[in-house]
């Protein structure tokens, strides 16, 4: 699955054919086949072994105490997994032609954990009281969609990051504006 993975890196999803991806892992097509009948079932189960490891991600992220820097480090440690995977992106995305049996259990940990992030960070104060987890899944795709979709390499999703973390915080308040 690691030098396939590094062909639809390479090549795009699209573009790399079973027969080229055999080729690259040093296998027979029979052998391939024989493990994943289609290339949407091995590109499944590459994103299947993926995803598993993001409730390790939020787990981590839930244990550091202070909730608005628990929130930017799930935030940035999910973009982070993603980061020169363009088929983890595109599933994390929100493909539709994935088959997600199997990590059902996963994304629900995840789900519930982010959550919890989210809450305390929203009661805390440091984060927008209408924050929900549909918010960071919409956030998460939209710097995603920067990574992947580099033109000419010039963007830089880190930096939209940034920029999205400080629309997400609460501003401190301001002075009161003086007359006169």
């Amino acid at each position: 699955m690691a030098a396939a993975g590094e062909l639809f890196a390479r090549q795009g999803r699209d573009a790399a054919q079973m027969e080229d991806i055999a080729a690259h892992c040093g296998l027979g097509m029979g052998t391939l086949y024989r493990h994943f009948p289609s290339k949407q079932a091995l590109l499944t189960a590459m994103i299947r072994e993926r995803f598993k490891g993001m409730a390790g991600l939020a787990r981590a992220a839930e244990q550091v105490t202070d909730p608005g820097e628990a929130f930017e480090t799930i935030l940035r440690s999910y973009l982070e997994a993603a980061d020169g995977d363009a088929s983890f992106q595109l599933a994390l995305m929100g493909s539709g032609d994935l088959e997600w049996e199997g990590v059902e259990q996963q994304k629900t940990e995840f789900t519930e954990i982010v959550t919890r992030i989210i809450d305390r960070a929203t009661a805390s104060g440091q984060l927008r009281s209408d924050f929900t987890f549909a918010d960071f899944r919409i956030l998460a795709r939209g710097v995603m969609a920067t990574m992947y979709f580099r033109h000419g390499g010039n963007a830089d999703w880190r930096r939209h990051l940034d920029l999205v973390l400080d629309g997400t915080r609460i501003p401190a308040r301001s002075a009161p504006r003086r007359k006169g």
